[in-house]
């Protein structure tokens, strides 16, 4: 297949994207960035069945998003994904939401491919075609946030139950649903007086149909 560097769809904000703000809700922002770089991956022969025969399946291992502004219910917007240059066993993808010439939400994830034979990641240059460029800017510079790994500071929201409409393709919990799961602990009152501006997501481990997360 050709490659194609960057990934454009237009789409509508329609109601069931939206939270009770009538706005485009966290947790579905998170959705259709991942769905855009699956169908932008499928393009290039990397989708999920092309994949799946070399033995192959990518993983999200972090997330960013920047929140700029969060466009309406029913209102026109673009979503644009592009590849940033791949490290040995690691490459980051960028996202942009945007509205007319304005950005509203910037993001990147760091993505891994894991090998479902021996269970081991893959170097990336063995995942992408030869010769292809990556000559687009990232949409968020700099790290991603460092979280760490005991929370035993932190403050407790509630257990939740993993469920059969959390599981995705790949037989665990999908990253999208982690974010939706979170939200759940919130009021609507206060979701609305967050103002939240920017999201960091690690991925350390896999969750299962009825494991209980804290």
């Amino acid at each position: 297949m050709d490659w194609i560097e960057c990934f454009e769809s237009e789409l509508e904000i329609i109601p069931s994207l939206c939270d009770a703000s009538g706005q485009l809700g966290y947790p579905d922002t998170f959705a259709l960035f991942m769905d855009i770089a699956a169908q932008h991956a499928q393009r290039v022969g990397l989708g999920f069945h092309a994949m799946a025969q070399r033995e192959l399946f990518w993983l999200t291992v972090k997330t960013q998003l920047r929140f700029l502004a969060r466009p309406r219910i029913m209102e026109s917007v673009r979503l644009r994904t592009w590849p940033e240059a791949p490290g040995r066993m690691r490459g980051n993808r960028s996202y942009a939401l945007i509205r007319g010439n304005e950005v509203l939400i910037q993001g990147k994830t760091e993505w891994a491919v894991f090998d479902t034979k021996s269970h081991e990641l893959v170097p990336m240059k063995q995942v992408y075609p030869d010769g292809v460029s990556f000559d687009l800017p990232p949409a968020c510079p700099g790290p991603f946030a460092k979280i760490p790994d005991h929370f035993e500071d932190g403050a407790f929201l509630g257990a939740y139950c993993v469920r059969s409409t959390d599981i995705d393709v790949g037989g665990h919990m999908n990253n999208a649903a982690y974010v939706r799961a979170m939200f759940g602990f919130f009021s609507v009152e206060q979701v609305q007086s967050l103002k939240i501006d920017r999201m960091d997501i690690n991925f350390r481990k896999p969750c299962y149909e009825g494991d209980t997360l804290r």
